[in-house]
C-alpha cells in the first residue's frame, strides 16, 4: 500500500513538472477567478480563487505553482476550505529573473475523478495602480496561457475616491456599483488578447515650458512663424505667458495655431511658451472640419502614398480603422537602433517594404496611408507622450524625445479619434484603440502636409542646441478665464461721408474663445452681429463699423456701442457736427438756389453780383489793414 501511495505522488509530481496546459487538457481541469481589489492607498490585493478537479481517478495533485511575470508580489498567502474552516497552505517562492514561481503545498490527498480541490492564492502588489498627476491608471496583465485553464474570470475594483471613469479597455462583461467601490467583471476571451487598462479621473493636466529660437538672416525685415500647442477635442490649452507677444496669432486649416512674428535685419529672439494643458478623457463639444478639409486628409503626400498599388489592395481587404490599427501594429516591428538624430522617415511604402526597421513615424505613417486608400479620412500627430517605461512605450521624434500618432475622422460622431499602433505594438497588445490614455499631448497637426508646421523642439540655432521641451504633471491655474478688450480707431472721416471704424477685437489669454459674437448696437438697437468661431490666445480680430451719414442726422445714432462676452466700448458719433454741418450746407445750398432764381429772373446780373462781391471783399481788407498795428526802425 506504501509503495502505491509512494507511485501516486511521484507521478504527481512528475506530472506537474509537463507544462500546465498539458495538465488542463488531460489530468486536471482548472478554473480560476481572480479578483483585484485596488486599495484606496493604490496598493492592489490580488485573490485567485482556484478549483483543480480530477478527471482521472489515479491521479490527483500534491502541488500547484503560479508563476507570475513581470509582478511584485509581496505578503504571498496560500488557504484553502478544509470542513468549512480555512487551513493556511505552505508557501515556497522561486525568482527566475522577471517570472516569480508560487509554490503551493497540499497537505492531504483529493483523490477521486471530478472530486475537486479550491483553495486560494492571495498577494499585494502597489505596481498594478499608479496616479498619474490627476488621474489614477490602472494596468492588469493579460491571462498568457489561455489554455491552461477551462473556465477562467477576472473581477476588477475600484474604489469610488479614484473618481469617475475615464476609459477601460476592454469593456466588462458586467458592471456594478456597491460598497464604495465600482465593480468589473471579465471573461476568459476578454482577457486574452490585451489584458486590462483603466483610467479613473475627469481629466489629466501637465504643465509645459516651450522655447522656439528664431532668426533672420536677411538684410530686410521678414516674418516668421512657430506653431503653438491647440486647443482639440480631447485637450484644452491655458498659456500663463509668451513673450514676445506675436503680432497675431491664426488658425490654420488642421486647426495648429500659428504665432506670427516680424524680424528686423539680422534680428535673433528667443520665444517662451509657457501654459498647462487639460487633457480630457472623452472627447468635448469641438469645431469640426469642412467637406474641404476633410478632403485634403484623403490625398496622396510625400510619406503616405495612397495610390501605391499594395497599399490600395491592403486598404480593400482591411477597409475599417479597427482592421488598419490591427494590421499595422502586428505588421511593423519597432527598431530601438534606429531612435537616433536626423533618422531617415521612411513613410509608408518603405514601411512595408521594411517592416522590421520601424518606429513612431512609420506605425503612424502606414496607418495614415491604409486609411486614407480607404476612404477615411486621416492624418498625423506630433506631440509629448508621458511614460515611465520607454522601452515598452517608446518615444522616437529624437529632437526633444517627442511621439508621433495618428487620428482618423470617425464621421457618426464628428470628432478625431487619436490611436497609437506604436505603443499598441511594443506593449505586447495593450489596446490603443477604443480608448486613448491621457498621456498624450498633441504639439502639432499634420494633415495637409505630412511635415509642417514643425512642432516645438524643432526651432533650434547653433550646432549644440539646447533642450527646448520640459513637461511635468501639474495643476490647473486659477485665472484661467480669457478676456476680450475691444479698441476702435478712426478709419475715415470725410464730410457727408459714412464714418468708418476700424475695430479690434483682442483676446489677451490664458483661453482660447469659441463662437465669439461681436455685437453693434447704435442707440441700444442692434444693427449687426458678427461671428468668429475661434479666438486663440494672443489674437486679434478686426471688423469695419460703419457710422451712417443722413441730413441733419436724422439716421445717425448718438450712441454707438460694440461689445463682446462682456467687454464694450462707446465710439463718437459727432452727431452734433453732422447736424451743424448739415445746416451750413443746407444754408448754403439755399443761398445758392436763391441766386440763381434771381439770376434767372434778372433781378441780378452776373456781372453785378461779381462786382458786388469784389466791393464786400475790398471793404473788408481795408478794414483789416487799419486794424493791423504799424512797426518800424528809428
Amino acid at each position: 500500500m506504501k509503495f502505491w501511495k509512494l507511485a501516486l505522488f511521484l507521478i504527481s509530481y512528475i506530472l506537474y513538472l509537463i507544462p500546465p496546459v498539458v495538465l488542463a487538457e488531460s489530468e486536471f481541469t482548472t478554473s480560476s477567478n481572480v479578483n483585484y481589489k485596488v486599495q484606496e492607498s493604490g496598493r492592489t490585493l490580488v485573490t485567485h480563487n482556484i478549483t483543480l478537479e480530477n478527471n482521472l481517478s489515479t491521479i490527483y495533485a500534491t502541488t500547484y505553482t503560479l508563476s507570475l511575470e513581470n509582478v511584485d508580489a509581496q505578503d504571498i498567502k496560500a488557504s484553502e476550505e478544509v470542513k468549512g474552516k480555512s487551513e493556511e497552505l505552505k508557501v515556497e517562492t522561486q525568482k527566475d529573473g522577471d517570472k516569480t514561481n508560487i509554490k503551493i503545498v497540499f497537505t492531504d490527498a483529493a483523490v477521486g475523478k471530478g472530486v475537486k480541490r479550491d483553495f486560494s492564492i492571495s498577494y499585494e502588489n502597489g505596481n498594478f495602480a499608479v496616479r498619474t498627476g490627476e488621474v489614477w491608471e490602472i494596468s492588469i496583465p493579460r491571462l498568457s496561457n489561455p489554455d491552461s485553464f477551462g473556465n477562467y474570470s477576472v473581477n476588477l475594483e475600484i474604489p469610488d475616491s479614484f473618481g469617475l471613469e475615464a476609459y477601460i479597455s476592454p469593456r466588462p462583461m458586467e458592471f456594478s456599483n456597491d460598497g464604495g467601490y465600482k465593480k468589473y467583471k471579465f471573461n476568459k476571451e476578454s482577457v486574452t488578447q490585451t489584458g486590462i487598462t483603466a483610467g479613473f479621473g475627469q481629466f489629466q493636466v501637465f504643465s509645459f515650458s516651450l522655447a522656439y529660437h528664431l532668426e533672420n538672416p536677411l538684410t530686410s525685415n521678414t516674418e516668421t512663424q512657430i506653431a503653438l500647442p491647440p486647443d482639440t477635442a480631447f485637450q484644452k490649452i491655458y498659456f500663463t505667458k509668451l513673450d514676445p507677444k506675436p503680432t497675431n496669432v491664426m488658425v490654420d486649416g488642421d486647426g495648429n495655431w500659428i504665432a506670427i512674428y516680424k524680424l528686423s535685419p539680422r534680428e535673433r529672439i528667443d520665444v517662451k511658451a509657457e501654459g498647462f494643458v487639460q487633457i480630457f478623457a472623452s472627447f468635448r463639444k469641438f469645431p469640426g472640419p469642412t467637406d474641404v478639409e476633410l478632403s485634403s486628409n484623403l490625398k496622396e503626400t510625400e510619406y503616405w502614398q495612397v495610390n501605391d498599388p499594395q497599399i490600395k489592395e491592403l486598404a480593400v481587404g482591411l477597409k475599417t480603422p479597427q482592421a488598419i490599427y490591427n494590421y499595422v501594429s502586428q505588421t511593423l516591428k519597432y527598431d530601438y537602433t534606429r531612435v537616433q538624430p536626423n533618422v531617415q522617415r521612411l513613410g509608408a511604402k518603405k514601411a512595408l517594404e521594411k517592416p522590421t526597421q520601424a518606429i513612431c513615424m512609420e506605425f503612424t505613417d502606414l496607418f495614415i496611408a491604409l486609411a486614407r486608400a480607404a476612404g477615411i479620412p486621416a492624418r498625423e500627430i506630433n506631440g509629448y507622450a508621458y511614460t515611465e517605461n520607454p522601452e515598452l512605450q517608446p518615444l522616437s521624434l529624437v529632437a526633444d524625445v517627442l511621439h508621433s500618432w495618428p487620428e482618423y475622422y470617425d464621421k457618426e460622431n464628428g470628432v478625431w479619434i487619436p490611436i497609437d499602433p506604436t505603443w499598441g505594438s511594443t506593449t505586447g497588445g495593450v489596446d490603443f484603440f477604443t480608448k486613448l490614455d491621457l498621456r498624450h499631448f498633441a504639439f502639432v497637426i499634420h494633415g495637409n502636409s505630412s511635415v509642417k508646421p514643425y512642432p516645438p523642439g524643432s526651432y533650434k540655432l547653433g550646432t549644440n542646441p539646447q533642450k527646448d521641451v520640459f513637461v511635468s504633471f501639474g495643476k490647473l491655474p486659477v485665472g484661467r478665464i480669457s478676456k476680450s478688450i475691444i479698441t476702435a480707431t478712426l478709419k475715415r472721416n470725410v464730410p457727408f461721408l459714412d464714418l468708418i471704424y476700424l475695430v479690434s477685437i483682442f483676446n489677451l489669454g490664458p483661453e482660447a474663445l469659441y463662437s465669439v459674437r461681436p455685437a453693434v448696437y447704435f442707440d441700444g438697437k442692434e444693427t449687426l452681429r458678427d461671428f468668429i468661431e475661434v479666438l486663440t490666445p494672443f489674437s486679434k480680430y478686426q471688423m469695419e463699423v460703419k457710422v451712417p451719414f443722413s441730413i441733419l442726422g436724422k439716421d445717425t445714432p448718438e450712441v454707438v456701442k460694440i461689445s463682446v462676452d462682456g467687454a464694450e466700448i462707446e465710439v463718437p458719433t459727432n452727431k452734433n457736427q453732422v447736424i451743424i454741418n448739415s445746416l451750413i450746407s443746407i444754408f448754403i445750398l439755399f443761398g445758392v438756389l436763391m441766386i440763381g432764381i434771381l439770376i434767372k429772373l434778372r433781378k441780378i446780373t452776373f456781372r453785378r453780383l461779381t462786382a458786388t462781391i469784389r466791393t464786400v471783399y475790398a471793404k473788408f481788407g481795408r478794414k483789416v489793414d487799419k486794424n493791423t498795428p504799424k512797426t518800424g526802425g528809428v
